[in-house]
Order: C-alpha cells, then structure tokens, then sequence
C-alpha cells in the first residue's frame, strides 16, 4: 500500500485536555509558546549540530532568527490549541532551559509506513548542547515514556529521533 504524503492523525478521547505542564525527577514540560522566544532561539542556536544527529529530521536546517522562530512558536500554541499536536519547552524545576518536546501524528516527521500504522504519536525532542552533556537527553526521554502513556491516552507511541538512549 502506498501511504506517501499521508498523516495519521492523532486521536484522543472526546473532551481530552491535553496536560500544559507535565513533570519528571527534576525537569518540567510547559506547553510551547511565544513567550518561549529568547530561550529557544539561544538554544537552538547553540545546539544546531547536535539536534541534527540526535534528533534528525529537516530541522533546524541552520541558526534561527527572532522572527522565523516566533513564527514557528505560534504555529505550535495553534496546533496545541485544536489537538493536532503537542509541542512542550522543558525546563530543569529551577527555570533553566533544557530544550523541547513534540508528539506528532504519525507520517509528519518522518513517512508513513504500514510498519508505523499500528503507532498512535511521533514523539521527538531534543536538549541542548549543555544538557545533553548532564544527562538530560536520556532524563527526557524517560520522562517522554512516561508521560506519552499516563499523562496521553496514546498506547503506541513511536519514537522517531535518530538516537534513542
């Protein structure tokens, strides 16, 4: 079957509200937003190289600017807002910006398969340079296991980063 260029969306149960802040040990999730603008640019700037090989993908194809970002930061508090996806900035409990985490309906970041049909989320995230170097890529993705099952109603969540603790 030729799935190329088709999304599964996600689905959740009628009246699901998605959590706005998720915690772990010793980091939080919020949901992503315009108000996120400064951190993120400084961390994806400063981590360009090392998002690329952890978490792979199309993006960031190279330093972002204040406007193409902000723009970027709204269209995640859209798709948060209408439930077609769920874009969080994770910080450490004492404010420091880690990075960011997605889940994404399947087929969106990476092309569907009939392999991913049976998977009900993309989740995907990255944490800059200094956090990856703490330990903190690894503590996000435990806290990701976590939540994508207890704070979601997903079962199936398919981990699409190009390195996987």
């Amino acid at each position: 079957m030729d799935l190329t260029g088709l999304v599964k969306s996600l689905s959740v149960p009628p009246g699901f509200d998605p959590p706005r802040e998720l915690a772990y040990e010793d980091i939080r999730a919020s949901v992503l937003s315009r108000g996120d603008l400064d951190d993120d640019a400084r961390g994806i700037n400063a981590s360009v190289d090392l998002i690329a090989r952890t978490r792979g993908g199309g993006w960031p194809t190279g330093p972002v600017d204040a406007d193409d970002n902000y723009a970027d930061l709204v269209w995640h508090e859209l798709e948060f807002r209408e439930g077609y996806s769920y874009s969080y900035v994770v910080r450490r409990d004492d404010g420091r910006y880690l990075g960011c985490c997605y889940l994404y309906p399947v087929g969106r970041r990476v092309a569907l398969t009939e392999e991913l049909l049976r998977h009900d989320v993309d989740v995907s995230w990255w944490v800059t340079a200094e956090a990856y170097e703490q330990g903190y890529y690894t503590t996000l993705y435990d806290a990701l296991r976590h939540w994508v099952v207890t704070d979601y109603p997903f079962g199936s969540p398919y981990f699409s980063n190009r390195e996987l603790p």
